[in-house]
């Protein structure tokens, strides 16, 4: 999902499940900062660079594919992008290789098991811990079909792609590899990754190769799955996004208390009922980017100004804290969540006898309480 939804639409839910202006503003910074916390700026504010939750461009363009890299890249975009719907989930081919089976048990997808498990994690947890929840949860809609690891084989689609108009008629989407230049939504021409023959390089990670089309609220395509024995998948993102904004509506209702127990498959359709018109209006809206129409209606919705989102607003208050208030900034609290959420994911898939996201120290059992004890921990991982 683009930073729109991310952001202005998690203000909007969050103020739905009846979170303040403040902590609603917070949980929707925190979501949409799960695509701003690279390596690079950790290292620049000295923070734990095991707290990344993406990479730059650059950054994957220099990075290794052997094992180890392969393990590091896996951890985040599995951990936050493209969380596992089943990690013990068997190919429709019958006879295929150990490596292809562990690559396709990575498949993203909505309502998992390792879903509940995430949300569950960020209960009496930090607002910041439930916005990075709440980017997660959305990114299951956003993502289905594609796994968060390098592989040809998985998220390399045939390069047939129809896009589906609201009229029933159908437009072929043509693939350019200028990323200077913005999809051009008139002719259904959109930007991709490079097409490579290498199952491991990092332009098939993801959803690159099939461009933004997933990240577009308003799109419904078809086009064939190289891991579904190339049958014709269609991807309906309308429908997608609203049921995405409804279970996260219903998501951050479970965390402020109003249920007990989250349920998977769960929606809160009844709290939308007054304004459904309007987002359904917005998400079906054929443009770039809605952050101006989410915002509206976030405004609409608290009676307050919403303000733009700026990547730099928490850097100067964690670099100037000594070492022992770091916890209680808002990135140390943002950190400490990106990391319980990684250990997590990345001990469900080491348990499920999948290596490729490597092994990971279970923080939480181990006493993690804060980015001093991680340093230590890390440490003893080191010899274990």
């Amino acid at each position: 999902m683009n930073s729109d939804f991310h952001y202005y639409a998690t203000y909007c839910a969050a103020i739905l499940a009846g979170y303040n202006h403040r902590d609603s503003l917070d949980i929707a910074y925190s979501n949409c900062f799960v695509d701003m916390c690279t390596k690079t700026m950790l290292s620049r504010i000295k923070a734990p660079l095991a707290a990344a939750t993406t990479q730059l461009n650059l950054e994957l363009m220099d990075a290794n594919t052997d094992i180890v890299g392969l393990q590091d890249i896996t951890r985040i975009w599995a951990s936050f992008h493209f969380l596992p719907k089943d990690l013990y989930a068997e190919p429709a081919a019958k006879h295929c290789s150990k490596r292809y089976k562990n690559k396709y048990r990575l498949i993203c997808g909505t309502n998992s098991e390792l879903l509940g498990h995430t949300v569950r994690l960020a209960k009496n947890k930090s607002l910041q811990a439930m916005g990075i929840a709440m980017h997660v949860l959305c990114d299951t809609w956003a993502h289905t079909y594609f796994a968060g690891t390098p592989s040809l084989v998985i998220n390399s689609p045939y390069n047939r792609f129809y896009e589906i108009m609201p009229d029933g008629t159908e437009r072929k989407i043509t693939f350019r590899h200028s990323a200077s230049q913005p999809d051009n939504l008139d002719n259904s021409i959109y930007t991709s990754s490079l097409g490579t023959s290498s199952e491991n390089s990092i332009m098939n990670l993801g959803h690159g190769r099939a461009g933004h089309l997933p990240d577009y609220s308003f799109i419904k395509y078809r086009y064939l799955t190289a891991w579904g024995n190339y049958e014709e998948t269609v991807k309906d993102n309308p429908h997608d996004y609203r049921y995405a904004f409804c279970q996260m509506l219903y998501a951050l209702k479970y965390l402020r208390g109003v249920y007990d127990e989250f349920e998977l498959n769960r929606y809160e359709f009844e709290a939308i009922a007054d304004i459904e018109d309007e987002i359904d209006a917005i998400i079906n809206k054929r443009q770039l980017s809605s952050a101006e129409d989410w915002r509206a209606l976030g405004e609409k919705l608290s009676g307050e100004k919403v303000e733009e989102f700026d990547r730099e607003k928490y850097i100067a208050e964690y670099s100037n804290a000594d070492e022992k208030q770091k916890d209680g900034t808002f990135l140390g609290k943002f950190i400490i969540g990106a990391l319980a959420q990684k250990s997590m994911v990345t001990n469900k898939i080491y348990s499920s006898g999948n290596k490729l996201a490597g092994y990971s120290i279970d923080y939480k059992k181990k006493g993690f309480h804060g980015i001093r004890a991680y340093r230590k921990l890390v440490k003893e991982g080191e010899h274990e």
